[in-house]
């Protein structure tokens, strides 16, 4: 097995937040790769090779091995369920999930939430007690009740900006979202030393009160 640890990783902020971290922590990491098209980008000054990925994708990756470990929304985590090791909360690129809605809104006989997490929603609702109908979107969540497709919808909020912009309001929250570090379950027994090294120096660089937490509402 290569010395050389793979890492899947999402473009954009949660790049730009993990990569100054890595640093923080004395990896070298490019500052920004934003510019270049390139999909795969070797580091071999910090025995890295970086696999650009959607933030979707960042668990199929690390469960079939192609990524050692990769860096992903704990939303993403939970809903896409994949079989990886959760080995550190970043405490980067921090929101919440809520369930958001007009302000006008009253349970009806039918109700419907529109989401792109429907694993999550259905579940927060089963365990309220309330019984709805889940509908997938892929993009424009907020729309949903603007034009009666749904009553609610369950959605990421992070200075709620938007909702505002759209008449919405967050009614309940549902966890806390931050970026995990995660593991496939080969490598890290393989690649165990380098893996706890990044750890243990992540640790010394990020709050101590973000700890790995288990379970599906808390953050």
């Amino acid at each position: 097995m290569s010395d050389i640890l793979k890492v899947a990783m999402p473009k954009g902020r949660i790049y730009k937040k993990a990569s100054k971290l890595f640093r923080e922590a004395g990896l070298d990491i490019p500052v920004d790769v934003d510019d270049t098209r390139k999909l795969v980008i070797e580091v071999p000054e910090a025995g890295m090779e970086f696999i650009m990925a959607k933030p979707v994708d960042v668990p199929t990756y690390v469960e079939y091995g192609v990524a050692d470990i990769g860096i992903v929304g704990k939303d993403v985590l939970l809903e896409e369920n994949r079989d990886v090791y959760e080995l550190l909360n970043l405490g980067i690129a921090q929101c919440r999930m809520s369930v958001i809605g007009l302000p006008d809104w009253a349970p009806g006989i039918q109700q419907r939430v529109a989401t792109k997490y429907p694993r999550i929603a259905s579940q927060y609702f089963r365990e309220q007690g309330q019984q709805v109908e889940v509908i997938k979107l892929n993009g424009s969540i907020e729309l949903a009740p603007l034009i009666g497709l749904a009553d609610r919808i369950v959605d990421l909020v992070e200075t709620g900006q938007t909702l505002r912009e759209n008449g919405l309001v967050e009614m309940t929250g549902i966890l806390d979202i931050t970026s995990r570090l995660i593991a496939n379950r080969v490598s890290y027994r393989m690649k165990n030393a380098r893996i706890q090294a990044l750890c243990d120096a992540l640790q010394q660089v990020i709050p101590a009160s973000n700890e790995v937490s288990a379970g599906i509402f808390r953050g």
